[in-house]
């Protein structure tokens, strides 16, 4: 965890007295298989040095009386000031702030919501349109409409579920969800006993975590670049052929509704897009069971 590593660093660089305290801490925490006590180090440490390490999550409570260093090699590695784990770990930091977003993700999006425009401006809709339905077209010549509807929305849900599985780091954002869980426990316990000063400190290491909030935040949102650079052309596809075919289409039976057209309102959508819905949310669900896939956070 290259952020526990850089924590570290600021520590000894805000408090060189910290540098001999984790010191300490990490030898008694080695020998004691990997668990400390206050009462293990309490004649080499002050009680406001111990408090630190546990603000900063450096230390972590353990189901006992105990704590366990979190990360004792990159603990060990920012003590040793090892150049090449530094710069290692400042990469990593820079890749952390960034929620690992490239270059090509930010183009992604780009082109997203470039695409999204052909909703309203035609000659976007009809390129796009025209251009998928060289590929289509045989498929709505051979199928009827509500059968190629369900053949696109299987597939979007195929690559929207195998992005998400592939481009959300659960790990990472579950750690973000532990700090933030850690850090209100100390705060509720810093003011139970009216520590101020704790409490003080607890609350400038909320206004930091927010950041990692954020991280989470756009960690999540990074999948979905992807998917609606694949999914909206598909979207303006389906558009541009109600649009361009109407009636030929021919009609869809929906419950609750009966016979429709597709381009027809059915519970506010057009009935194209609820029945695009209905089939991919159905599939999507089925396909993250077969396959075990889970996109919410997960502790390490």
């Amino acid at each position: 965890m290259a952020r526990v590593t850089q924590k570290v660093r600021d520590l000894t660089r805000e408090d060189p007295g910290m540098r001999r305290a984790l010191e300490v801490v990490l030898d008694q925490a080695q020998s004691n298989g990997g668990t400390v006590e206050w009462a293990d180090v309490d004649d080499d440490l002050s009680s406001g040095q111990w408090g630190r390490l546990i603000e900063k999550g450096i230390l972590k409570s353990t189901d006992g009386d105990g704590f366990r260093v979190r990360d004792p090699d990159g603990v060990e590695q920012a003590l040793n000031g090892d150049d090449a784990s530094e710069a290692a770990a400042a990469s990593t930091d820079a890749d952390d702030e960034d929620t690992g977003w490239t270059t090509y993700d930010k183009l992604a999006g780009l082109a997203a919501l470039g695409l999204f425009l052909g909703y309203q401006v035609s000659p976007i809709r009809n390129a796009v349109g025209g251009t998928l339905d060289v590929v289509l077209g045989p498929l709505n010549a051979t199928l009827p409409f509500y059968a190629v509807v369900l053949i696109l929305a299987m597939v979007t849900g195929l690559y929207s579920t195998l992005l998400q599985a592939n481009l959300m780091d659960t790990e990472k954002m579950g750690e973000y969800q532990e700090r933030m869980q850690e850090i209100q426990e100390r705060y509720k316990d810093a003011k139970d006993r009216g520590d101020d000063d704790a409490v003080d400190r607890i609350n400038d290491e909320r206004m930091e975590a927010m950041g990692d909030q954020m991280g989470m935040m756009k960690m999540q949102f990074r999948p979905m670049v992807w998917i609606m650079l694949i999914t909206i052309p598909v979207f303006l596809w389906l558009y541009w052929e109600v649009l361009t075919q109407g009636q030929e289409l021919g009609t869809v039976t929906m419950p609750l509704v009966g016979q429709t057209d597709w381009e027809s309102l059915t519970f506010v959508f057009p009935a194209w897009i609820l029945w695009y819905f209905v089939c991919s949310m159905g599939f999507g669900q089925i396909l993250r069971k077969a396959l075990n896939i889970s996109t919410s956070p997960s502790s390490s």
